[in-house]
Parts: structure tokens; C-alpha cells; sequence
């Protein structure tokens, strides 16, 4: 799995978390303060998409997670 799907995950669950937590709807409801990590997931995700530059991604190289044109590479090799 590359990076570019573990961060999509990773985004995808913590909005899911955080509005489960934070939305008085919700049966796990638990603080309404719970919607600011959605707005900084979201946030972060957009500022990404302008500047490409990703603190998730950079922490997912560390642990030796692969990027997708790494992985394309040595399909090719």
C-alpha cells in the first residue's frame, strides 16, 4: 500500500471519528469539540493540495511507507 492511500484512509477515518464524536446526532457523541478536528483534517487537506507538502506523508516516509511513483519504479525495474 503507498502513501497516497494510507493518507486518504487515515483522512477519510478521523473525519468519520470526529464526527461520530462531535455531531449531538450521532449515538457516540461525546463534545461538540470534536468538529474542530474535522476542520483541521479538512484544512489540512486543502492546504496540501495548494503547497503538496503533507506532515502525514512525511511521517508515513519515516516509517518506510513507499510513495506510488516509488512503488511504479520497481514494478518497472
Amino acid at each position: 500500500m503507498n502513501s497516497e492511500r494510507v493518507i486518504r484512509i487515515m483522512a477519510g477515518s478521523f473525519v468519520l471519528i470526529s464526527l461520530l464524536l462531535g455531531a449531538p446526532a450521532s449515538p457516540l457523541y461525546h463534545s461538540s469539540h470534536w468538529l474542530w478536528f474535522t476542520v483541521f483534517v479538512g484544512l489540512n487537506l486543502v492546504q496540501s493540495g495548494f503547497t503538496q507538502f503533507c506532515p502525514a506523508e512525511l511521517m508515513l516516509w519515516k516509517l518506510g511507507v513507499k510513495s506510488a511513483g516509488d512503488q511504479a519504479r520497481c514494478v518497472i525495474h
